[in-house]
């Protein structure tokens, strides 16, 4: 059984998806700490042929909370975002069968950070036709005071994984050695360059996800999500 885990993120870009096609279960952890400044609340579109931040508002809290324990702002503009959103692709090639996805996404209801973020996640799974079995950290039997590479294992071990795959940026974070120990085959994925035309400007790479359905058919993005990377 190949196993990958990760934190949420907003609309995050294709490699992320990579990583979710590339495995049979795709653990969403819920339960630590937020990271400011990271892809958990905000990601990066294209607007006027420059690459700009979008993010979700958030309801001031402590930095140590868990990603489960935050919560959007209740004065957060979805409308201004969609609006925002609809400005940057009106004309793109692909608008008329994303922005519906993307409008029930930002419009979904639920306050909770991790519940929207995962609710993103699996919607636009499901519009890819991405079969991967989802599941929150916090429901899994393990020992959730163990951090880093511990815990990594901890779920390995729990959800018997015979091979766990990570984000080509942990390559520094886990020892092959300690996976083999534990009988885990480690390897990270690695996304190749995925260029397509952007309203015939120069091209702006791994920006969301929403980039990639807004110019491609979504025949085209099944097939660079399942064969455009490499392991290591």
């Amino acid at each position: 059984m190949k196993l990958a885990i990760m934190q949420p993120y907003f609309l995050p870009y294709i490699g992320y998806f990579q990583l979710i096609a590339a495995v049979d279960q795709f653990v969403i952890y819920d339960n630590i700490e937020y990271t400011k400044k990271g892809w958990i609340n905000r990601n990066r579109m294209l607007q006027n042929n420059k690459d700009v931040l979008f993010s979700l508002a958030l309801k001031k809290a402590s930095d140590h909370l868990h990603i489960q324990q935050r919560e959007i702002a209740e004065d957060f503009n979805y409308q201004k975002l969609l609006n925002q959103i609809k400005g940057s692709y009106r004309r793109a090639p692909y608008f008329d069968q994303t922005f519906p996805l993307i409008e029930e996404i930002i419009t979904h209801k639920d306050p909770n950070l991790f519940h929207f973020l995962k609710h993103s996640i699996i919607k636009i799974c499901k519009h890819l036709d991405l079969k991967t079995e989802i599941k929150t950290s916090s429901e899994i039997d393990i020992d959730h005071t163990l951090t880093s590479e511990n815990k990594v294992l901890a779920l390995c071990n729990e959800l018997k994984a015979e091979t766990y795959i990570n984000a080509i940026g942990g390559v520094n974070l886990y020892s092959k050695e300690a996976f083999r120990r534990n009988h885990i085959d480690l390897k990270f994925i690695k996304p190749k360059p995925f260029h397509y035309p952007q309203f015939g400007s120069e091209f702006m790479p791994w920006l969301s996800i929403m980039d990639v359905m807004m110019f491609n058919p979504i025949k085209t993005i099944q097939t660079n999500i399942s064969t455009n990377y490499e392991l290591i």
